[in-house]
């Protein structure tokens, strides 16, 4: 799902998408997995 679809589902901006994935990759509760196009993101238990 790309950013543009979840703030169309969540009914706010893209940015605002942005923004709170930046912030859960400075939480160290999301990463990056493989490149921009055909990677994923994975979830990290940041207990």
């Amino acid at each position: 799902m790309t950013t543009r679809e979840i703030a169309q589902h969540l009914g706010i901006s893209q940015r605002a998408i942005e923004k709170q994935i930046d912030k859960l990759k400075r939480d160290g509760r999301l990463r990056r997995i493989g490149p921009d196009k055909g990677g994923y993101w994975q979830v990290l238990d940041a207990s």
